[in-house]
């Protein structure tokens, strides 16, 4: 499997990418928005999905999440929002974007008439509290570094919108914070159990065996 799909850390906190191809500019439109969104709320509820932290650009998004399935779950994730977005394309009437769509079609995809995510989703294993920090910071300050808005939080496609006050939140993420102190407490009680070895005529140290 090529590394742009391959989960080797299945239990680890990933940072997810997936972009329309050629870059396009697909997202402009909040329905088009919406579809993605739902569709990360629909893998949290059905699919066991971790979302930590999200945001949606104009030709991508990135998110910060845990999945035992993760490769799985992103492949149905983005097979269900092409399918979506290429209905909603159609209901805004943006033939120019449907046909490029169309001229990018990948030879072996026989089953669509277009394509619309490149291939892939560079899954990055995040070991430690830092590196998701340092992810979440990067990806909600994308509208900020693309001059689409003055704060992070202003961006109302991102998990950085639920800062403002008042904010009704467009989906609710996980706790990574949580999840990490309950991860740790999980191994300290682990490590907290005695360990028993054999002695050398087969017994248990501290008990005869049966």
């Amino acid at each position: 499997m090529r590394s742009r799909y391959l989960v080797r850390e299945v239990y680890q906190v990933h940072f997810v990418t997936s972009t329309i191809v050629n870059w396009l500019p697909v997202f402009t439109t909040s329905d088009c928005y919406d579809i993605i969104t739902e569709a990360f709320d629909y893998c949290r509820k059905h699919k066991e999905l971790k979302l930590y932290g999200w945001v949606i650009m104009p030709n991508h998004f990135h998110a910060v999440v845990q999945a035992t399935e993760l490769s799985r779950v992103m492949a149905d994730l983005k097979k269900f929002t092409a399918r979506r977005l290429i209905e909603q394309l159609k209901i805004e009437r943006r033939e120019w974007l449907l046909k490029i769509l169309r001229d990018f079609r990948l030879p072996h995809k026989h089953e669509s008439t277009y394509q619309v995510w490149q291939e892939g989703f560079h899954p990055q294993a995040l070991y430690s509290d830092e590196t998701i920090s340092q992810k979440l910071e990067y990806l909600q300050n994308n509208p900020v570094r693309a001059g689409f808005v003055a704060a992070p939080e202003h961006w109302r496609y991102s998990s950085a919108h639920e800062w403002c006050d008042g904010a009704i939140p467009v989906v609710r993420c996980d706790d990574w914070r949580q999840m990490r102190r309950e991860e740790r407490n999980r191994v300290s009680r682990e490590e907290a159990v005695p360990k028993q070895s054999l002695g050398t005529r087969g017994e248990v140290k501290g008990r005869r065996a049966l």
